[in-house]
């Protein structure tokens, strides 16, 4: 018989993203893809080092994802571990339905979530393709993560 995994409630991974929590878009040029650019979906957890444990649970929470170790060359900053879901598919497939049904309770990070899910809806319509799409994709991007403003 197997190590059962250990997780979080689901209840805790919402507060704990309301937190510490990041959901992040990444546009950059690149020559690999034939509109010029690339659109990286993330998101993101990090915690100090002493905290990692936490950060394993809740990776087994949402099934996907992974730790590491970010080195922190920062003077009278802790080395932290950050949790990091890049894969594409479990952002379609796991992160956003999670919190879809598990809605985020601050303002400013359900509105950065928002943002984040209209992009995932440009990304699988494959709008990042045009430079229309682009231009929409950035504007939105700029409008997350941010501590005040409205819902666009």
């Amino acid at each position: 018989m197997g190590r059962t995994k250990l997780v979080v409630s689901k209840e805790y991974v919402v507060g704990l993203t309301d937190g510490e929590g990041c959901f992040y878009v990444n546009v950059g040029k690149s020559a690999a893809y034939k509109s010029g650019w690339r659109v990286q979906m993330h998101f993101h957890l990090k915690l100090q080092a002493v905290d990692e444990e936490v950060l394993w649970k809740v990776r087994n929470t949402l099934d996907c994802g992974n730790v590491y170790f970010q080195k922190e060359k920062r003077q009278n900053h802790t080395q932290c571990y950050r949790y990091t879901v890049s894969s594409q598919r479990d952002i379609f497939s796991k992160v956003i339905p999670f919190f879809l049904k598990y809605p985020l309770q601050t303002h400013s990070k359900q509105k950065s979530f928002t943002l984040f899910c209209r992009i995932a809806e440009m990304v699988q319509a494959k709008k990042q393709h045009t430079v229309k799409g682009i231009e929409q994709i950035r504007a939105l991007k700029s409008k997350m993560n941010k501590r005040t403003a409205g819902l666009a």
